[in-house]
């Protein structure tokens, strides 16, 4: 009896460990990301994942200077006809906010062209530490794919290697939107509060439109100081797009506004600049302080863009620049607007912001 259990308890485990084992998946052959395609920023770095060369602005303030070595927008562009692709990839252990996914801050997604359509594919979901590892997506075909990887928004990414099928090819492919349009602004822009990383809203407009969106969000920070204007001014761009008065107080905004494009005007004479209204924050609708504070700044930044419009006929400003509709339920916290929030404002400011840039033969 003692001899018959003991068979049958080493059949079961050969039963249960060996179907596992064969199950396994090889692993895949892994390369460096610095190696393909970076897209959506606004110069080369040493460190390939920043967004900016940080040492390169001694003036920018601390917390800037943090956010500028994050990949906020930054994308890999590659082709593969993998079956399989997959990531893994190093931050730092920076700690999740609370209004903000995992896989916004420190995950990617995955867009694979269709049809001549950018078309989601999948997510890289990262782990609690600093080290991950994901399957992206799995089972497709064997035909030749260009994929667009869109980096993490808040977070540094130290290392980054794509995965592919023991075989399979992979390889830079080129540069697939044209011209660019360097975005600064604040955590909207940074992309505060959204469910992942392609989902802001220069991100959005980038897919839609063909053009190269550079993402120079930066949290909280975005008050028309100089160092700002400085960094425009060095980047090569068709075309600036600002969000720069969801920060400044409306002290701020009369103060700053005009040295702020006069030192950006100084590098690029006639490059068009496209100004975009702050949102009506849903958190103004029951605090009166809040409120009063939002209304004085909405109300500085169309007198001082009203002198500006008479003064240079290459600057424009989109009033309103951020609707998020009327139902309230577009943004995360009050503040940051959602994905829905990203998606309405993509919906009113494209065809305003093509119809500029087409003006400038910008096409």
């Amino acid at each position: 009896m003692k001899n018959f259990l003991f068979s049958l308890g080493a059949l079961l485990c050969v039963l249960c460990i060996g179907p596992a084992s064969a199950a396994e998946k090889p692993e895949p052959n892994y390369v460096d990301a610095a190696t393909l395609t970076l897209v959506n920023k606004p110069h080369a770095t040493k460190q390939p994942f920043h967004r900016v060369e940080v040492a390169d602005y001694p003036d920018l303030s601390k917390t800037v200077r943090l956010y500028y070595t994050y990949s906020t927008g930054v994308a890999v562009v590659f082709r593969t006809d993998s079956r399989t692709i997959s990531a893994r990839w190093t931050t730092t252990d920076r700690k999740p906010s609370t209004h903000m996914t995992g896989l916004s801050q420190k995950g990617m997604d995955l867009y694979i062209k269709r049809d001549g359509e950018w078309v989601f594919a999948g997510i890289a979901r990262p782990g609690l530490g600093a080290d991950h590892k994901a399957t992206l997506v799995e089972h497709m075909d064997g035909t030749e794919k260009e994929c667009l990887l869109y980096l993490p928004l808040f977070d540094e990414v130290k290392t980054l290697e794509i995965g592919v099928d023991a075989g399979a090819r992979i390889e830079a492919a080129p540069n697939p939107f044209r011209h660019r349009i360097v975005v600064i602004g604040s955590s909207i822009t940074h992309g505060t509060g959204l469910s992942r990383p392609g989902m802001a809203y220069p991100a959005q407009l980038e897919r839609a439109t063909g053009f190269e969106f550079v993402n120079l969000g930066a949290s909280g920070q975005c008050k028309m100081e100089q160092f700002f204007a400085h960094v425009a001014a060095a980047c090569e761009a068709d075309a600036f797009l600002f969000d720069s008065f969801s920060n400044p107080s409306a002290q701020q905004i009369e103060e700053r506004l005009e040295p702020f494009v006069a030192t950006i005007r100084a590098a690029h004479p006639t490059t068009p600049l496209i100004f975009l209204q702050t949102e009506v924050r849903e958190s103004r609708n029951f605090n009166d302080k809040i409120r009063k504070f939002e209304d004085d700044k909405r109300a500085a930044s169309e007198a001082g863009m009203q002198r500006l419009l008479k003064q240079d006929k290459n600057i424009y400003f989109l009033n309103p620049g951020m609707p998020l509709g009327d139902d309230h339920d577009a943004t995360v916290d009050g503040v940051h607007p959602s994905d829905l929030g990203h998606g309405r404002i993509l919906e009113v400011i494209r065809p305003q912001i093509v119809k500029i840039l087409k003006k400038h033969d910008i096409r």
